[in-house]
């Protein structure tokens, strides 16, 4: 198993029970990203992708924040007056991980959010496939404060998981809300006790590693795409990739899920995982 400690400098990757705690590591400025930080979470993202000891991605951040979205100091003031040419790609960078790389992830990637999430930071927030929250988190979409509309892709990312008049509530009042509403809201699947937040996390990460990974993978981009096509569309490129996974899957899931409930009698395929072979 590789090793990771002190790799980079604003991302911290510890990986236990092939499970990657991905901790955005820059708690004295509430982990803001900054363009170090983003150029390494792409690393990152890109690194573990390939490493067969992480099957299972979460990501947090350290201290009390989880993120309080893009540093305003590095990653704009510092960069006002650079070519436009540089700040196309200090973006680009951004957008990489946060969204490009990260929404379409081929390991489930489930969001710990431990504290303060803001602005920016709701783009990586849902581009994860699940979410979990401390009850104590506080969020917000504080740019209308600052005299400026939420940027990248936050008007987008929450157009896509919060209720249309609360996000325009959010988005055009600045006010802030807990991690028991963000659930009410959906913008998060639950909410607990700050203590026992990576428990709770633990095991829905635990429960992911139960299923068949090239069906998982396939059914989480697949819902994905789905939302953006057509019926039509989404019907033939639904079927294309079951087909494409069925031909992919190593351990051959189906076959073994069918002889599992069929013949064995050993499994409900409506209440259980079937029985992997280690």
């Amino acid at each position: 198993m590789p090793g990771y400690e002190g790799r980079w400098k604003a991302v911290k990757v510890e990986i236990a029970e092939q499970i990657a705690w991905v901790t955005l590591n820059r708690p004295e400025k509430r982990n803001s990203m900054n363009p170090t930080l983003n150029r390494e979470m792409a690393e990152v993202l890109a690194t573990l992708e390939l490493d067969s000891a992480a099957q299972i991605l979460v990501l947090t951040g350290a201290g009390e924040s989880w993120s309080a979205g893009m540093d305003l100091k590095e990653y704009f003031r510092e960069t006002d007056q650079a070519p436009e040419i540089v700040q196309e790609k200090i973006r680009r960078e951004a957008s990489h991980w946060q969204w490009k790389l990260l929404r379409m992830y081929t390991k489930p990637t489930i969001a710990m959010v431990n504290g303060w999430c803001f602005g920016g930071a709701f783009s990586p927030l849902v581009a994860c496939d699940l979410a979990i929250a401390a009850d104590e988190a506080v969020f917000g979409l504080s740019e209308i404060n600052w005299g400026i509309p939420p940027g990248n892709l936050v008007s987008k990312a929450v157009a896509d998981t919060m209720g249309h008049r609360q996000a325009l509530y959010y988005i055009m009042t600045g006010e802030t809300f807990t991690g028991a509403q963000a659930a009410q809201m959906g913008l998060v699947n639950r909410s607990v006790p700050r203590a026992q937040l990576r428990q709770v996390t633990l095991e829905l990460a635990k429960k992911l590693l139960e299923k068949n990974p090239v069906a998982l993978r396939t059914a989480k981009n697949s819902f994905k795409r789905a939302r953006e096509l057509t019926w039509e569309q989404a019907e033939d490129y639904l079927y294309a990739k079951v087909d494409q996974s069925l031909f992919r899957d190593p351990e051959k899931g189906r076959a073994e899920g069918l002889k599992q409930f069929l013949d064995e009698k050993s499994i409900r395929p409506g209440l259980q995982t079937y029985k992997r072979k280690s």
